[in-house]
């Protein structure tokens, strides 16, 4: 009877593990299979899809951004208004156009516009336009402990005004487009942030890499645009046994001190560009 005792009390103990939720270091998507979600940001022509954060189902991760999606607003359609008190706001326009509705200010929207929305800002994207609008949108928590400056002048700009550069510890055979970076820099195009640490393009040549690395006080969030390759998401250091295929679609994000990084394709002619963001993540205080 002992026996059959410890061996229920060994499959009990089992199956309570297995029900218990691993945090994942990792998480990935298909955006073409996601669906919208019906939230602050929809309407009836304005159509929200979450790939992570916020309407996805593992909506703990990431942890400072609340929001990384897509938004599509329909011919003549028009997104609520909205304003964070502590959130900040990029957009990155995809297809179509429209326009961005800044407090009392409209500026026109065209393909490969960026731009940042302020805290506190009351805003909204409209599409006058008989094509489909189609963003990028990512939003991320702003700390309660950071003093947050009165909203500055609106900035859009566009991919195509931007020259590709190397970035230092990061190999040429990747070139940056640098969109929008920390408000206490001068490196990108619009400084202007608090929490995310970098919202860039990434241009791979063929068999380019960035080669795998981590951040230990960053998530990053890797969005494949077009191309093919491996992402390399967790596996140790050296990224190879975290090896997994990547096609445009594919969403990543990964959690601080992740390995992550991408190689393309070793054929001639191949190219891959991959939208990132990547967001500080406040760190717990050390009790001693």
């Amino acid at each position: 009877m002992k026996k059959i005792a410890v061996v229920l009390f060994v499959l009990q103990t089992a199956l309570f593990a297995q029900k218990q939720s691993v945090e994942p270091t990792w998480l990935h998507r298909d955006v073409y299979a996601l669906r919208e979600h019906s939230d602050g940001l929809s309407s009836s022509s304005c159509h929200y899809t979450p790939i992570f954060g916020e309407g996805d189902e593992e909506s703990r991760f990431p942890l400072s951004i609340a929001r990384f999606g897509e938004l599509k607003v329909d011919p003549q359609g028009v997104c609520p208004v909205v304003a964070y008190s502590r959130q900040e706001e990029l957009y990155f326009v995809r297809d179509g156009g429209g326009v961005l509705h800044y407090e009392e200010e409209s500026h026109a929207l065209a393909v490969n516009d960026f731009t940042y929305v302020a805290p506190t800002v009351r805003h909204s994207v409209s599409n006058p336009y008989n094509q489909l609008l189609r963003l990028i949108l990512v939003t991320a928590r702003i700390p309660s402990d950071t003093t947050i400056a009165p909203p500055g002048e609106l900035i859009v700009a566009n991919l195509g005004q931007l020259r590709e550069q190397t970035v230092e510890g990061h190999p040429n055979s990747v070139l940056y487009k640098l969109l929008i970076g920390p408000r206490t820099a001068m490196r990108d195009r619009i400084n202007a942030t608090y929490t995310v640490a970098d919202f860039f393009l990434m241009d791979f040549a063929p068999a380019g890499t960035n080669f795998p690395h981590h951040h230990e006080t960053a998530e990053e969030i890797y969005l494949v645009l077009d191309g093919e390759g491996k992402i390399a998401a967790g596996g140790g250091m050296d990224g190879i046994e975290g090896l997994r295929p990547a096609k445009a679609g594919d969403a990543y994000y990964f959690r601080p001190n992740c390995t992550v990084g991408f190689y393309n394709q070793n054929t001639p002619g191949a190219k891959a560009h991959v939208l990132a963001v990547r967001a500080f993540v406040p760190m717990p205080k050390n009790p001693d």
